[in-house]
């Protein structure tokens, strides 16, 4: 039996949806372009749960009537294909309402955003900013395997390689999502380069990955920020070590501070440190509502301590184990060449079963 609850949800969304799509040709909607964008992205979050819907609506149909065949007909062969058709339409129907109460659970506004990511060598000196740039150029191949674009905001190389801090922005379809499950401290047990013993060490760098806060999400008041111009300073050739073009920005009343001197320029390289700045503060907010989820569930997969050891590579056994759900490949070499979709699928299918399960209880 069709779960009728589950129906009567489902013909209000459609409702919805169609309300939506109307709204947004009314001059008046498109004119004003805070709401027109607001129902947009509306739009486009009910689209998947109202095709879903059309197929489910089908497939009971269809269902309903190869069972009216099978209980009224005489003629064997109809009889037949009726039984056919209704072993392989139960299956399917319950796939579906699967996969309908998970697009039924509300989800993070912030996933369809672009990310800010921050990458920072911890514990192990040299060797930590050397797996520092070891994770930027895993999330750079990763980025270009999704057909992502990125660019560097900011960076700090280590001085033996790799970066004691470096951040970057990743621009696609639904970026925050994926990268989310980034966030945490990743640990690295290795011989160093910079070790003569052949000692294995282990040494640790943090990611954070942030919702990019974009120009209708917050308003901040410019009288509120100081703006410092530096001359820039690392590789880039004479233009970048003798122009006044790095921009910092501090943000007096939270005291966020963000540079950018990636750019020659310093009208881009402001636009850049003022897109992270917005960033940042908004994040503040946004961490509040990470914590009260954190709070509610009893295990957080892609959100919550952002200081939780969640992964470890460990190169001797050529192994990486990610520790919020316990699972271990043997295919190092390929993740650190950016090979971390099955890594990010595992999580999702996790995070999806425990947002299943926390529906349920409420």
């Amino acid at each position: 039996m069709p779960d009728n609850s589950i129906l009567s949800r489902l013909d209000g969304l459609k409702i919805k949806y169609e309300e939506i799509g109307q709204q947004m040709t009314d001059p008046e909607v498109i004119a004003d372009v805070r709401k027109f964008i607001a129902l947009n992205k509306e739009y486009k979050e009910l689209e998947p749960i109202v095709h879903t819907s059309e197929k489910y609506h089908t497939a009971l149909n269809n269902l309903a009537g190869a069972k009216e065949i099978l209980a009224t007909e005489k003629d064997e062969e109809l009889r037949e294909m009726a039984r056919m058709e209704v072993s392989e339409l139960e299956p399917a129907v319950a796939q579906m309402e699967e996969q309908i109460k998970l697009l039924l659970i509300p989800a993070d506004p912030q996933d369809s955003k672009n990310a800010i990511v921050e990458i920072r060598g911890g514990t192990g000196g040299d060797e930590a900013a050397i797996f520092a740039g070891d994770l930027l150029r895993m999330y750079t191949k990763f980025v270009e395997k999704r057909g992502w674009k990125y660019e560097i905001n900011s960076a700090s190389e280590g001085s033996s390689g790799g970066f004691k801090e470096v951040v970057m922005k990743v621009t696609g379809d639904g970026v925050y999502g994926v990268l989310k499950y980034e966030s945490g401290v990743h640990r690295v047990q290795r011989v160093p380069q910079t070790e003569t013993q052949g000692r294995v060490h282990t040494s640790a760098a943090s990611v954070a990955v942030l919702p990019e806060a974009e120009e209708f999400d917050l308003e901040i008041n410019m009288n509120d920020v100081r703006k410092d111009i530096f001359c820039a300073s690392g590789p880039g050739g004479q233009s970048v070590n003798t122009t006044y073009s790095a921009i910092r920005l501090t943000h007096i009343p939270t005291g966020i501070v963000v540079q950018c001197q990636d750019q020659k320029s310093q009208l881009k390289n402001f636009d850049k440190a003022f897109e992270e700045l917005r960033t940042r503060i908004y994040n503040l907010e946004y961490q509040k509502y990470l914590d009260e989820i954190a709070s509610k569930r009893k295990t957080m997969v892609s959100t919550g301590d952002r200081s939780a050891k969640i992964r470890t590579y460990n190169y001797p056994q050529g192994r990486v184990t990610d520790h919020r759900i316990n699972l271990t490949l043997y295919n190092l070499a390929a993740v650190m060449d950016g090979d971390i979709q099955e890594i990010i699928d595992k999580l999702q299918v996790a995070e999806n079963a425990e947002r299943l399960r926390a529906s349920e209880e409420n």
